[in-house]
């Protein structure tokens, strides 16, 4: 079958930097930047008192610093272990080892997700600050990194989409002829630039004085992009279509995240706006 329009992949190598015998990728590097840069706009946010009038600020900016370690941790171990169990049980119970073979590739959201809560909640506890009020700010942060990190899964070549006819497909290596939907760059405009711009313009209307309507208008925002980014996006091939012969484990995983969103909007919403003190 002949495709009249179609994008030839870039020749672009994934290492990014060779320093002897070691070789950084695109895709640690994504993760590194992407939270160093989360972490420099969480401190411009609390450097600004009208956000979280009256008063002042819930905690210093120079605390997270400290956070940004705890914050990385929960990010790779449970983003590991959330691809092990949503995406792969079986052939990491066969190969255990395979578990902590992280750079050949394998990482969830939805796994990242829950280890970002979880450090972010004994961090909190550990500190004495504010859950829901930490976790706003994380949350009006975590589209940089998403951004990035879907650049490097385009970068790799990897997580296409399904065959297109469309003029901006896309031809993978190792994903046969056909032309494809680059739909690593579709997450990285929904997940990261449109999502950003929408809890930016949350956050300088005054959404941090109600603790977590920003965690909130993140998580379900989320949840709806990558549900819509997955019709376009190619099923895991040892998973396939679940019932209906369209639903996705992308999907399945992201209604959870949408209700989780609504819900904390709701309680946000419903509670008098709160003094920072």
């Amino acid at each position: 079958m002949m495709y009249q329009a179609a994008i030839p992949f870039p020749a672009i190598d994934p290492v990014a930097i060779h320093i002897g015998p070691l070789a950084i990728r695109w895709y640690a590097l994504a993760y590194i930047v992407g939270l160093l840069l989360a972490i420099f706009h969480a401190k411009r946010v609390l450097r600004q008192p009208r956000y979280f009038a009256p008063g002042k600020p819930f905690m210093p900016p120079h605390a997270l610093d400290d956070f940004m370690l705890w914050a990385m941790l929960g990010v790779v171990a449970g983003g590991r272990l959330g691809y092990v169990l949503f995406y792969a049980p079986q052939h990491f119970l066969q190969n255990p080892a395979d578990i902590f073979a992280v750079w050949r590739g394998g990482m969830s959201f939805h796994g990242g997700f829950i280890g970002v809560l979880v450090a972010t909640w004994l961090f909190a506890r550990r500190r004495g600050i504010p859950f829901l009020r930490l976790l706003d700010i994380t949350a009006a942060a975590t589209p940089i990194g998403l951004f990035l990190g879907r650049i490097a899964n385009f970068i790799n070549a990897e997580l296409w989409g399904r065959p297109t006819d469309m003029p901006w497909g896309v031809i993978f290596p190792g994903a046969g002829p056909e032309p494809r939907h680059p739909s690593q760059l579709y997450e990285a405009a929904l997940e990261g630039i449109v999502l950003f711009v929408i809890l930016h313009l949350m956050v300088r209307s005054g959404a941090l004085r109600r603790p977590g309507l920003i965690a909130g208008a993140f998580t379900a925002g989320y949840g709806v992009a990558r549900f819509i980014v997955e019709f376009f996006r190619e099923p895991d091939r040892h998973i396939g279509y679940l019932a209906g012969g369209w639903l996705t484990m992308g999907m399945l995983l992201s209604l959870p995240l949408v209700a989780l969103g609504g819900w904390l909007m709701w309680r946000a919403l419903r509670q008098p706006p709160a003094d920072a003190t």
